[in-house]
């Protein structure tokens, strides 16, 4: 019970934070796709790569947004010598702040914060799950609302610990805008070991990114977006051994104005494995990842997000389940 309040209250907390200070500022322009990035630990641990959204030059002038993602995940597997179990509910919000120099160019950062907690979801999750039909073996072996992220590899072992609330890694970065019709946006990032989190949640190391977004208006209410993305993230850590260092990112998605200010949308996100030869498929896959959701563009100008991911495949790194929540202009 103690747990279970203290990450409402922690959820709670963080979501007032954000809300205040994405209505402090003026907001990010965004007229295509939310930002996506993956939240699943054993993947934010390596790579820096992520769906950009595309920016709507604002020249001379700052800019700021900002999402709150919670999700649950459920990753178990064994083979011969090696073991995984990830069971755990995992809050981040994110702050990001920009500056178009010009209608071409622009310079942003974004900060992060979170939590790893046993939560309170599996309830929800189970029944949601029956409801569609699905059935998660891993999730039903284990206890209700527990926490574990333990891997056991030859030669290397790991055993994290939750935690309540910790920083992220800064990411900092310079972007080209290109083209009319067909716009094209790149943005050149680098994150900072910057986490305050327990080993295995942060990188502890620099990563280096290219980010590409492709972004179109298709005619009436129809907007496309997509992406191929690249980085590099030196091997740290204990499973040094079996951690990849350069990974690629693609993404292609929909916007759809339905009625009035309101729109749907859905995006399909892959990201390489980020680990190998580790003999276990929830390592050593791909991600693929369906973020969808629903956009309230108010007079202003601001855009008013909500949505959910889910995990495309199973026994993948991808996590199970997303709530998202997000503002933007």
């Amino acid at each position: 019970m103690r747990r279970r309040r203290a990450a409402w209250r922690a959820l709670a907390s963080s979501a007032f934070a954000a809300l205040s200070i994405g209505l402090a500022g003026r907001a990010v322009s965004a007229q295509g796709l939310p930002a996506f990035a993956p939240i699943n630990p054993l993947a934010q641990s390596r790579s820096g790569l992520s769906f950009e959204a595309y920016h709507t030059a604002h020249p001379g002038t700052w800019a700021a947004s900002f999402a709150l993602d919670y999700g649950s995940m459920i990753e178990s597997g064994q083979r011969q010598r090696a073991t995984v179990l990830l069971d755990a509910e995992v809050l981040r919000v994110g702050v990001s702040v920009r500056r178009d120099l010009s209608r071409e160019t622009f310079v942003l950062g974004d900060v992060t914060a979170g939590g790893a907690y046993a939560g309170f979801l599996d309830g929800f999750l189970h029944w949601y799950h029956g409801l569609l039909g699905i059935t998660v073996p891993e999730r039903e072996a284990r206890p209700r609302n527990a926490f574990a992220y333990r891997v056991a590899l030859p030669g290397a072992a790991v055993d994290r610990s939750a935690s309540s609330a910790f920083l992220g890694d800064v990411r900092l970065g310079i972007g080209r805008r290109a083209g009319r019709r067909v716009q094209l946006q790149s943005l050149l990032a680098v994150t900072l070991p910057t986490s305050t989190a327990p080993g295995g949640y942060g990188r502890g190391t620099v990563s280096f990114n290219l980010l590409n977004t492709l972004h179109t208006r298709l005619g009436g209410p129809w907007i496309f977006d997509a992406s191929v993305s690249g980085g590099v993230t030196p091997v740290h850590g204990a499973l040094a051994s079996y951690q990849r260092s350069a990974f690629l990112a693609g993404s292609s998605g929909l916007r759809f104005r339905f009625w009035g200010r309101q729109s749907l949308y859905a995006n399909v996100f892959y990201h390489s494995p980020y680990y190998h030869d580790t003999g276990l498929r929830a390592m050593d896959r791909r991600e693929l990842s369906l973020d969808f959701g629903w956009i309230l563009a108010t007079r202003s100008g601001r855009e008013w997000r909500i949505g959910m991911t889910e995990d495309m495949e199973p026994s993948g790194p991808a996590i199970d389940l997303i709530f998202r929540l997000g503002s933007a202009r």
